[in-house]
Order: C-alpha cells, then sequence, then structure tokens
C-alpha cells in the first residue's frame, strides 16, 4: 500500500543569510525525501550558490508549477521567483533581499490557498531588511496571519517529546497576566485541540499550566487568577469533550509531559513556555504557528549574517522543522 507523502513548501526566507545554505544542506538528505515531497520557493541563482558552498551537487530544477515537480533525491526543485541577483553580498541588511523574503511568503500562501501544499517551512528572515523592502511585520507570524485573514493563532513550540501552546508571547510578565482571559485560555486550548487532531491524534491529551506556583494552590498563592482566568476555560472545554486537565503546577507538568502523560502543554506566557523546550537543546525546538488555514514550521534561529557564505550554518533546526511539518500536516 503507498503512504502518501506530505508536499512541503520551504521558503528561503533572507537570500543574504544562512537560509539558502541550511536548504541545501537539509535538502542532501536523502532519508528526507522517504518521508516527503519537498521543494523550495525563492532563487534558483542563489540555491545554486548556496549549493556550491555546502558541497551539495544536486540539480537545482526550475518548476513552474507543483505538477511538475518529481520530488526525487538529488533534484532540488524550485518554484524561482526570479527577484535577487546571484551575487547579492552576503551578511548585509538589503531592501531587495527583505522584499523577496516577503514574496516567497505571499506564494507559499497562494499555493496553499489552491490547494498544492501541506505544510510550509520557513527558512529565517531578517526584520530590518523586511521593513526596508516596504513590509512593516513583526515577523512570519504575523505576515501569515494576515495573508491568511486569521484572527485567532498562537505560536506552538515543538521538540521530539514536548509541544506547548501559548496563551501569550512577546509582552511583559505584568502585561501577560493582564492579556490571560478565559475567552483567550479557551481559544487557545481549542487551537491545541484542533492542530493535533488534523495531525492524526484520535483524541488529544492536554494539560493547562497555572499562572502561580502549585497552581495558587487552592488560593494559598496568588490572588485567584486561576480560579478567575483558567478553571472556567478548561470546564468549558471539558463540557465539549476535550480531554484537559488543569491548572496544573508548571514546576512538574513538563516533566510528565514528556514522559507521556500528555501531548501537548498550554503554556500562559513566554518563559513558561518556551524554557522547557530550549533545555532540551537549541536545535530540537521548533517554530509552528497554529490557528492559520495551513500548518507552517520555521527554524528557531535567525539569519546570521555573521556567518552567511561560509558553509558552516547548521542545517538540523531546519531539519527538525520539516521532520514537524510532516508530523503535523493533515493526514490525506
Amino acid at each position: 500500500m503507498l503512504t502518501y507523502k506530505p508536499i512541503i513548501g520551504i521558503t528561503m526566507g533572507d537570500g543574504a543569510g544562512v537560509g539558502p545554505e541550511i536548504i541545501m544542506k537539509a535538502l542532501s538528505d536523502e532519508k528526507l525525501y522517504e518521508t516527503c515531497a519537498p521543494f523550495v520557493i525563492g532563487d534558483k541563482n542563489i540555491l545554486e550558490r548556496a549549493g556550491i558552498i555546502t558541497g551539495n551537487k544536486a540539480e537545482i530544477k526550475q518548476i513552474s508549477s507543483i505538477d511538475e515537480a518529481s520530488f526525487k533525491f538529488g533534484v532540488v526543485e524550485v518554484v524561482d521567483l526570479e527577484l535577487l541577483p546571484k551575487d547579492l553580498p552576503f551578511g548585509r541588511v538589503s531592501a531587495e533581499a527583505g522584499n523577496a523574503a516577503f514574496r516567497y511568503l505571499e506564494k507559499a500562501i497562494e499555493l496553499a490557498n489552491q490547494g498544492k501544499i501541506d505544510a510550509i517551512c520557513t527558512a529565517p528572515l531578517n526584520k530590518e531588511a523586511l521593513h526596508k523592502g516596504g513590509h512593516i511585520y513583526p515577523g512570519h507570524t504575523e505576515i501569515l496571519a494576515e495573508l491568511t485573514k486569521t484572527e485567532d493563532y498562537s505560536m506552538m513550540l515543538s521538540a521530539p517529546n514536548l509541544k506547548v501552546i501559548h496563551v501569550t508571547t512577546h509582552v511583559g510578565i505584568i502585561d501577560a497576566i493582564k492579556q490571560i482571559t478565559p475567552s483567550r485560555v479557551y481559544k487557545v486550548i481549542t487551537l491545541a485541540y484542533e492542530t493535533l487532531r488534523k495531525a492524526g491524534y484520535e483524541k488529544p491529551r492536554i494539560a493547562v499550566c497555572g499562572i502561580n506556583p502549585h497552581a495558587g494552590e487552592n488560593g494559598l498563592f496568588g490572588n485567584g487568577e486561576e480560579e478567575e482566568k483558567i478553571i472556567p476555560a478548561v470546564e468549558k472545554a471539558q463540557a465539549e469533550g476535550i480531554e484537559v486537565n488543569g491548572p496544573l503546577p508548571a514546576d512538574t507538568l513538563f516533566f510528565r509531559t514528556v514522559r507521556g502523560d500528555f501531548d501537548i502543554v498550554v503554556a500562559m506566557y513566554h518563559d513558561q513556555g518556551h524554557g522547557p523546550v530550549k533545555v532540551l537543546g537549541l536545535e530540537a525546538g521548533v517554530n509552528i504557528t497554529v490557528g492559520l488555514p495551513i500548518i507552517r514550521t520555521s527554524v528557531d534561529h535567525g539569519t546570521a549574517f555573521d556567518i552567511a557564505g561560509k558553509g558552516i550554518a547548521d542545517e538540523l533546526s531546519l531539519k527538525e522543522a520539516i521532520r514537524q511539518a510532516i508530523e503535523l500536516a493533515p493526514k490525506r
């Protein structure tokens, strides 16, 4: 029986950074082609340059549509937008490269809307270059949310034995507590549930962190935040048949999840969720945007302008991002 291999669109990111190099390194692994059908959205001449730098002798083949792709190892297929010169300087902020990085994402969403791809995996972009190119966004997540007209989304970090989704992310701790509401907690619980269901989990087991030490310990710590902000959301989700527990003490919850008690943790704020994942290793963590109409995964590092063009950038985070895209892509 043939097993369907998800089609993964890899956006090239900022061409002046390490994105093209780590893509060519990742696609030099024959085993990758056994589990997915990868192709690149970017610029052919930049990938050819990256192939020389990294020693990947694969043929770089331009395709105009996914229907032309063979997804064979030894051939890196690229939807070539022809936006960058081959001699684009390494490690420099460039409006040209910033605009191109945006256009790659735009093309990826176009293909997703056409039902041509199953997931998007993004190489890093540079925010300063993005802004110089005329696209004023904090980063990938906000671009993808606008392009897909998505209002409710969340950041999920995923490592081999731990998945964490966040109620709040890039705000200070005082502001984070203000932003935690029953409606937001409930929404993130349902995002976690829907994401794992689409990925093939029959009945996802969801655990919700408390805000205070020991999840408040029945009012001993804090000012009743768990009772006010979390419990109503958990009870609402439980009433709808979702298998969710909480609020639970964060100091033991992540250990229990890695052990296998739960499939995903709902973290209340940035460091509560990021810390445990990054302890497992920076190369293991992958940034995932959930709530979009398509799965999007990303490396958990930047453009690394300081080493761009040297062929020494580590591709492990990108390979893990592709692996997670394969795991979370809807099963056909």
